[in-house]
C-alpha cells in the first residue's frame, strides 16, 4: 500500500495525540527505524507501510519521529522556537519555513 505523504519539510504540524508543534525536517515514504524501536516507542501502533515525519518541537532542544496519523497541519502560522530551527532553514514566511531554492 502506497500513501502519498501529506507534508512537506518546512510544514508547520501539530501532533494530534502528545499536543505539540513542531516544524518538518524530514519526511519517509515508511517506518525507517527498528521493529526495536517501534515496539519500545510507538505505543498507539501506527503503520509502518505509512510516511513517518522528523518533526523539531516547539519549546524544546528534541525532535521526534512521529506516524503521518499521528499529525495534522498546525495552522496558527506562528515559527517554532527551536535551537536547529536556523541550520534546517533558511527563513520562514507565510506559515512556512523555507529550504535552499524554495521561496514560497
Amino acid at each position: 500500500m502506497t500513501v502519498n505523504a501529506h507534508f512537506s519539510v518546512g510544514d508547520l504540524v501539530h501532533h494530534k495525540l502528545f499536543d505539540y508543534r513542531g516544524v518538518v525536517v524530514d519526511v519517509d515514504p515508511c517506518l525507517m527505524l527498528s521493529d526495536e524501536w517501534y515496539d519500545a516507542v510507538a505505543r498507539s501502533r501506527p503503520p509502518k507501510d505509512q510516511p513517518w515525519y522528523r518533526v523539531l518541537v516547539h519549546d524544546a532542544t528534541h525532535e521526534t519521529y512521529v506516524a503521518q496519523r499521528n499529525l495534522e497541519a498546525d495552522v496558527s502560522g506562528a515559527p517554532i522556537r527551536h535551537p536547529s530551527v536556523e541550520t534546517c532553514f533558511q527563513g520562514f514566511a507565510d506559515g512556512h519555513y523555507l529550504t535552499a531554492g524554495r521561496t514560497n
